[in-house]
C-alpha cells in the first residue's frame, strides 16, 4: 500500500481507498484494480454472444438459438447473425430483445426487390381477378424509380429512403402517386407476412402540386386545322377526345351504344365512373370506325406512338401560351366549348364526370334526361 494525493481536495489518501474520506472523490487507481466481474452465463437454448478476432469496431456477434429442421436429414442448422455491436452488454440487450419478439430472420433479409418480386406474383399472377395491363406497368415503372433501395434489407427501410425517392423524382404528379401507392402496397403485403412490424410508408407525403389536372386548350385556330385533317385516324382519335370530354384511359373499359347513340363508363372519380355522354354528331363517323378497337388504346402508347408525332407533324405540339399539349388538353378543350356554347353547368358537370362536391342542390337535386343531355352536347359547334 501507498499514499497518494485526492485530485480535488489534496488530501494524502491510500491508493487502496475506493473514495477520498474528505471529499468523497474517486480515487481511479483504485477503481481499476478492482476484480473484473464474471458474466453470467447464458442459459441453454438461449443462443450465445461470441467475441470475433481482429480489429473491429463491432466486435460482438450476437446468434439467436440453434433450429432442428424437420425433414428426414435431421440437420442442424444455424440461423443467421442477429447483429453485431460494439460491446458485451448492448449484444446481450439485443438477444434479449429478439427473445421478447422472435421473428423469421430470413424475411428480415429480403430486399426491397424481394418483397416486391414476391407481391408482383402474388397480385397479378396468383389473384384470380383480371387486373389491367395499364395497372402492371403503373407497379413496374414504379419500382423502376426505386432502383437506389432495390437491394436495402426491406425491414431496415425507414420513411426518409422513401421520402427521398419522391422529392428527386422530376416526373409528374401522376407517377409520384403510382410510387407512394407501390409503397403503401408493399408494406401492407410485408405486415401480412410479418416482415415489418410498422408501416412507415403511411408518413410519406408527396410534395408537389398536383399538375394532372392543368393543361391549355386547343384555340379554334388549332382545332380548324384538326379538322382539316380528320382522314388521318389519330386525328380521329383526338377530335374523338375533344367532343367527349374523357380520358385516353376510359377508352380501354368504355361501353358504347351506337344504337343510342352515347358513351358510358369513365375513370379516376366516383363521379366520373359510368356517366353517360351523348356521342356528339360531328364524330358519329369516327366512333364507328373504332368501335370494335376502341379498347385496344393504351394511354401510355397512344401518347408516344400516336399523339405527339401526329401533332408535331402538323405543327400543333406547343398551346398558345408555350406550353406542350398533351392528351389531357383535349379534355380541357372539351371544358372550353362547353362553356364556349353556353352549355348549361350542371350538364357541364355531369358530362364531364365532375364531383359536385358540397353543393347541396345540385348533388342532391340535380338531375338531367338523356335527352336534355344530348340538347346540351349539340350546342357544341364545329
Amino acid at each position: 500500500m501507498s499514499l497518494t494525493t485526492c485530485p480535488e481536495c489534496t488530501h494524502t489518501v491510500s491508493n487502496k481507498a475506493l473514495s477520498c474520506p474528505g471529499c468523497g472523490y474517486p480515487i481511479s487507481s483504485a477503481i481499476r484494480q478492482l476484480p473484473k466481474q464474471t458474466r453470467r452465463r447464458l442459459p441453454n437454448g438461449y443462443g450465445s454472444i461470441k467475441k470475433l478476432s481482429g480489429n473491429r469496431s463491432r466486435p460482438y456477434a450476437v446468434y439467436p438459438p440453434y433450429d432442428t429442421l424437420s425433414d428426414a436429414t435431421f440437420h442442424t442448422v444455424k440461423r443467421p447473425v442477429l447483429g453485431y455491436f460494439p460491446d458485451w452488454n448492448s449484444a446481450y440487450r439485443a438477444l434479449n430483445a429478439y427473445h421478447a419478439n422472435p421473428c423469421d430472420l430470413r424475411l428480415k433479409r429480403l430486399s426491397f426487390a424481394d418483397v416486391y418480386q414476391q407481391f408482383y406474383t402474388e397480385k397479378f399472377n396468383r389473384n384470380k381477378k383480371a387486373l389491367s395491363d395499364s395497372s402492371k406497368y403503373a407497379y413496374e415503372t414504379a419500382f423502376k424509380h426505386c432502383s437506389s433501395i432495390h437491394s436495402l434489407p426491406f425491414s431496415e427501410l425507414r420513411k426518409a429512403d422513401m421520402q427521398r425517392i419522391l422529392d428527386e423524382c422530376t416526373l409528374g404528379y401522376s407517377t409520384l402517386c403510382n410510387l407512394k401507392k407501390l409503397f403503401c402496397q408493399l408494406y401492407r403485403y410485408a405486415l401480412e407476412n410479418d416482415i415489418v412490424q410498422k408501416n412507415y410508408a403511411q408518413f410519406v407525403t408527396i410534395n408537389k402540386e398536383d399538375d394532372n389536372e392543368k393543361g391549355d386548350p386547343f384555340s379554334q385556330e388549332e382545332l380548324d386545322l384538326l379538322w382539316k385533317n380528320k382522314s388521318d385516324r389519330t386525328v380521329q382519335m383526338i377530335l374523338i377526345l375533344i367532343y367527349s370530354g374523357f380520358r385516353i384511359a376510359a377508352f380501354e373499359t368504355i361501353e358504347i351504344n351506337l344504337e343510342q347513340g352515347y358513351f358510358k363508363g369513365g375513370v379516376k372519380t366516383a363521379a366520373g365512373k359510368g356517366r353517360i355522354v351523348p356521342i356528339h354528331p360531328a364524330i358519329l363517323s369516327f366512333v364507328k370506325h373504332f368501335y370494335k378497337n376502341f379498347h385496344n388504346y393504351r394511354a401510355r402508347t397512344f401518347r408516344s406512338r400516336s399523339f405527339y408525332p401526329t401533332l408535331k407533324r402538323l405543327g400543333l405540339e406547343t398551346s398558345e401560351s408555350g406550353k406542350k399539349h398533351t392528351p389531357h388538353d383535349c379534355r380541357h378543350t372539351f371544358s372550353w366549348l362547353c362553356d364556349k356554347y353556353n352549355v348549361d353547368e350542371l350538364s357541364k358537370h355531369l358530362l364531364m364526370g365532375h364531383s359536385l362536391g358540397k353543393d347541396i342542390e345540385k348533388s342532391v337535386y340535380g338531375h338531367r334526361t338523356y335527352e336534355e343531355l344530348c340538347t346540351e352536347i349539340n350546342k357544341i359547334q364545329v
